[in-house]
């Protein structure tokens, strides 16, 4: 349906049609507020770190709330994104986003509150992990699936690394269950991180081998680099964690290969950029409001956070400098975003800005 067909609708069939075609990764507003904001408390901007936390808390709600509406009344097209490789993924930013909203509730102290997101998060991250990989790839009768393979297969990764994040969390603040939340932690940053692997080299096989419009190379690519920036997140608060015996085992090598993701993720960041101008100013594809814009300001804020969080952990002076100075790009983008996706939407309900 086009966006002409959606506008000589009454109000209540415009209404219906945005929900029923609501993208699976729209979940990545509430991972890109919650990172910003935790990089703001972080950074000691309490009052801008409270207004995204109020954002992030909002849209979540109301993504949640569509999302039921959705699988009640237009479940035939929930279904269709499950087998579609290039959507299903998308998924996992409820994962993700859960586990977020959650780490800015534990930076407040609200610790029975990221406890119940996490038992939510991690089921749905078990449940989808099994499902979607099956319905999406090896379900499918096209072949060979790899040329469907694009940036949102990392979100996969992001979803798997944010459940190590708040174990992690939890871990140092409870005795009771302390060892599970550790096994919990450990193995979900090292599912992660063969998740990422695995991604990677099929991702790169898809860039490689067929034809890449520059419609294709789309903002969910930047997750690339978002997952790893994560996952280093993940590895710290892992090195921080109380003694125990999954942490013991594991806690120099997540120390070290955290260090080299940061590195990786750094120079990620100039193809990326290289990519978008490419895109937009060398093949004209025209930047306007999409959803899957908050699946970059994700990674720039994951970024941000990424270095603040290993820079503490490690003692690394430049590095935390880094993200306290790079947060605020994320800042910028995600206030873009959000003004042009007002004007959006509401030219979607009402045919007008």
């Amino acid at each position: 349906m086009t966006l002409e067909d959606l506008q000589r609708r009454p109000l209540s069939g415009r209404v219906e049609s945005m929900v029923e075609g609501l993208t699976p990764g729209y979940f990545a507003l509430v991972m890109a507020s919650g990172i910003v904001s935790l990089g703001l408390h972080l950074t000691g901007f309490d009052v801008l770190s409270v207004a995204l936390f109020v954002v992030c808390i909002a849209s979540y709600v109301l993504l949640c709330l569509l999302n039921l509406w959705r699988f009640i009344a237009y479940r035939h097209a929930m279904a269709s994104d499950f087998r579609a490789p290039r959507r299903a993924f998308g998924f996992f930013t409820f994962v993700a986003g859960t586990n977020v909203l959650g780490a800015r509730a534990a930076a407040e102290g609200w610790y029975s509150t990221t406890t119940w997101l996490l038992v939510v998060s991690f089921a749905v991250w078990l449940v989808l992990g099994y499902v979607i990989p099956w319905s999406a790839v090896l379900g499918q009768d096209e072949r060979p699936v790899v040329a469907l393979a694009n940036g949102t297969w990392f979100i996969w990764v992001v979803a798997s690394q944010s459940v190590a994040v708040s174990a992690a969390t939890l871990e140092v603040l409870f005795d009771t269950g302390r060892q599970y939340l550790a096994i919990l932690a450990v193995l979900s940053w090292s599912v992660g991180v063969f998740l990422y692997t695995a991604s990677a080299i099929i991702v790169s096989l898809r860039l490689m081998l067929y034809e890449l419009a520059p419609e294709d190379f789309d903002p969910p690519y930047w997750v690339s680099m978002g997952a790893i920036a994560i996952t280093i997140v993940a590895g710290a608060r892992i090195v921080d964690m109380s003694s125990a015996p999954m942490v013991d085992a594991t806690r120099e090598l997540v120390a070290g290969m955290s260090v080299v993701f940061w590195a990786f993720a750094t120079w990620l960041i100039p193809v990326l950029v290289a990519a978008g101008i490419w895109r937009h100013y060398v093949r004209k594809v025209p930047l306007r409001y999409e959803p899957t814009l908050w699946s970059m300001i994700f990674p720039l804020g994951m970024y941000g956070v990424a270095c603040i969080t290993l820079g503490r952990a490690d003692h690394l002076p430049i590095v935390e400098g880094l993200g306290t100075r790079w947060l605020w790009v994320a800042v910028v983008g995600w206030a873009i975003v959000f003004v042009a996706m007002l004007p959006s939407l509401a030219r979607g309900l009402f045919g007008r800005t």
